[in-house]
Protein backbone atom coordinates (compact mmCIF):
# COMPACT_ATOMS: atom_id res chain seq x y z
CA UNK A 1 0.00 0.00 0.00
CA UNK A 2 1.37 3.38 -0.97
CA UNK A 3 -0.52 5.63 1.42
CA UNK A 4 -3.22 8.27 1.71
CA UNK A 5 -1.61 10.82 -0.63
CA UNK A 6 -2.33 10.53 -4.36
CA UNK A 7 1.25 10.05 -5.48
CA UNK A 8 0.38 10.60 -9.15
CA UNK A 9 -1.21 14.01 -8.54
CA UNK A 10 -4.05 12.92 -10.83
CA UNK A 11 -7.13 10.77 -10.48
CA UNK A 12 -8.15 10.87 -14.14
CA UNK A 13 -7.39 7.87 -16.30
CA UNK A 14 -6.46 9.20 -19.74
CA UNK A 15 -5.80 5.96 -21.58
CA UNK A 16 -6.35 2.22 -21.54
CA UNK A 17 -3.71 0.21 -23.39
CA UNK A 18 -4.59 -3.14 -24.91
CA UNK A 19 -1.96 -5.51 -26.31
CA UNK A 20 -3.07 -7.33 -29.47
CA UNK A 21 -1.58 -9.86 -31.89
CA UNK A 22 -2.89 -8.23 -35.07
CA UNK A 23 -3.46 -4.47 -34.90
CA UNK A 24 -5.22 -4.27 -38.27
CA UNK A 25 -7.76 -6.94 -37.33
CA UNK A 26 -8.28 -5.54 -33.81
CA UNK A 27 -8.53 -1.95 -35.04
CA UNK A 28 -11.17 -2.97 -37.60
CA UNK A 29 -13.15 -4.76 -34.87
CA UNK A 30 -13.04 -1.72 -32.55
CA UNK A 31 -14.05 0.64 -35.37
CA UNK A 32 -16.96 -1.57 -36.41
CA UNK A 33 -18.18 -2.12 -32.85
CA UNK A 34 -18.11 1.56 -31.88
CA UNK A 35 -19.21 2.84 -35.30
CA UNK A 36 -16.17 5.07 -35.71
CA UNK A 37 -13.50 5.47 -38.35
CA UNK A 38 -10.47 3.24 -38.21
CA UNK A 39 -7.51 5.37 -37.07
CA UNK A 40 -4.14 5.17 -38.76
CA UNK A 41 -1.47 2.85 -37.43
CA UNK A 42 1.97 4.17 -36.55
CA UNK A 43 5.14 2.44 -35.43
CA UNK A 44 7.34 3.54 -32.60
CA UNK A 45 10.67 5.05 -33.52
CA UNK A 46 14.08 3.42 -33.34
CA UNK A 47 15.92 3.10 -30.04
CA UNK A 48 18.11 6.06 -31.03
CA UNK A 49 14.97 8.24 -30.82
CA UNK A 50 12.95 6.50 -28.10
CA UNK A 51 15.81 5.75 -25.71
CA UNK A 52 13.70 2.80 -24.61
CA UNK A 53 14.74 0.72 -21.63
CA UNK A 54 13.15 -2.54 -20.54
CA UNK A 55 14.00 -3.77 -17.06
CA UNK A 56 16.85 -1.27 -16.90
CA UNK A 57 18.52 -2.23 -20.19
CA UNK A 58 18.39 -0.49 -23.58
CA UNK A 59 16.01 -2.20 -26.00
CA UNK A 60 14.62 -1.92 -29.51
CA UNK A 61 11.13 -2.26 -27.95
CA UNK A 62 9.05 -1.40 -30.98
CA UNK A 63 5.33 -1.61 -31.48
CA UNK A 64 2.57 -0.75 -33.91
CA UNK A 65 0.13 1.68 -32.27
CA UNK A 66 -3.31 3.03 -32.98
CA UNK A 67 -5.46 5.32 -30.85
CA UNK A 68 -9.24 5.49 -30.54
CA UNK A 69 -10.00 8.91 -29.08
CA UNK A 70 -13.29 9.02 -27.23
CA UNK A 71 -14.64 12.04 -25.30
CA UNK A 72 -13.45 10.82 -21.93
CA UNK A 73 -10.60 8.42 -22.70
CA UNK A 74 -8.20 7.09 -25.31
CA UNK A 75 -8.02 3.40 -26.10
CA UNK A 76 -4.59 2.46 -27.40
CA UNK A 77 -4.06 -0.78 -29.29
CA UNK A 78 -0.49 -2.08 -29.21
CA UNK A 79 1.02 -4.82 -31.39
CA UNK A 80 4.59 -5.61 -30.29
CA UNK A 81 7.04 -5.92 -33.19
CA UNK A 82 10.39 -5.64 -31.41
CA UNK A 83 11.68 -7.39 -28.34
CA UNK A 84 12.30 -7.34 -25.54
CA UNK A 85 9.46 -5.19 -24.26
CA UNK A 86 6.74 -5.13 -21.66
CA UNK A 87 4.23 -5.52 -24.52
CA UNK A 88 5.83 -8.70 -25.86
CA UNK A 89 6.28 -10.10 -22.36
CA UNK A 90 2.58 -9.44 -21.65
CA UNK A 91 1.47 -11.04 -24.92
CA UNK A 92 3.68 -14.10 -24.31
CA UNK A 93 2.50 -14.62 -20.73
CA UNK A 94 -1.13 -13.41 -20.78
CA UNK A 95 -2.20 -13.28 -24.41
CA UNK A 96 -4.16 -10.34 -25.72
CA UNK A 97 -5.79 -8.00 -23.24
CA UNK A 98 -5.62 -4.90 -21.10
CA UNK A 99 -1.97 -4.10 -20.49
CA UNK A 100 -2.12 -0.74 -18.72
CA UNK A 101 -4.05 2.26 -17.56
CA UNK A 102 -2.38 5.62 -18.11
CA UNK A 103 -2.32 8.94 -16.30
CA UNK A 104 -0.84 12.25 -17.43
CA UNK A 105 1.54 13.46 -14.73
CA UNK A 106 3.72 16.47 -14.12
CA UNK A 107 7.43 15.73 -13.70
CA UNK A 108 7.44 12.10 -14.77
CA UNK A 109 10.97 11.52 -13.51
CA UNK A 110 10.22 12.57 -9.92
CA UNK A 111 7.04 10.43 -9.89
CA UNK A 112 9.08 7.41 -10.99
CA UNK A 113 11.61 8.00 -8.20
CA UNK A 114 8.85 8.49 -5.63
CA UNK A 115 7.13 5.26 -6.66
CA UNK A 116 10.37 3.28 -6.77
CA UNK A 117 11.05 4.45 -3.20
CA UNK A 118 7.71 2.81 -2.35
CA UNK A 119 8.84 -0.48 -3.97
CA UNK A 120 6.93 0.04 -7.24
CA UNK A 121 9.26 -1.20 -9.97
CA UNK A 122 9.85 0.61 -13.24
CA UNK A 123 9.39 -1.94 -16.03
CA UNK A 124 9.91 0.09 -19.19
CA UNK A 125 10.41 3.70 -20.16
CA UNK A 126 11.09 5.69 -23.26
CA UNK A 127 10.58 8.91 -25.13
CA UNK A 128 7.99 9.84 -27.72
CA UNK A 129 7.56 13.12 -29.62
CA UNK A 130 6.59 15.67 -26.96
CA UNK A 131 7.17 13.59 -23.85
CA UNK A 132 8.13 10.39 -22.14
CA UNK A 133 6.31 7.30 -20.92
CA UNK A 134 6.99 4.96 -18.02
CA UNK A 135 5.37 1.64 -17.18
CA UNK A 136 5.34 0.74 -13.50
CA UNK A 137 4.55 -2.72 -12.20
CA UNK A 138 1.52 -2.42 -9.95
CA UNK A 139 0.14 -5.81 -10.92
CA UNK A 140 0.41 -7.28 -7.41
CA UNK A 141 -1.65 -4.53 -5.81
CA UNK A 142 -3.73 -3.06 -8.67
CA UNK A 143 -3.77 -6.06 -11.07
CA UNK A 144 -2.66 -3.83 -13.95
CA UNK A 145 0.43 -1.90 -15.04
CA UNK A 146 0.35 1.89 -14.60
CA UNK A 147 1.65 4.09 -17.37
CA UNK A 148 2.80 7.61 -16.59
CA UNK A 149 2.71 10.04 -19.52
CA UNK A 150 4.47 13.36 -19.25
CA UNK A 151 7.78 15.12 -19.38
Amino acid sequence: MIGKKNVLGSNQVTQIGIVVKDIEKSSAAFAAFFGVGKPSVSITGPASETHAEFKGKPTEAKAKLTFFRFKNIVIELIEPVGSPSTWQEFLDSHGEGVHHIAFNVHDNKSKIIELEEKSVKLVQKGDYPGGMYAYLDTTDSLKVILELLGR
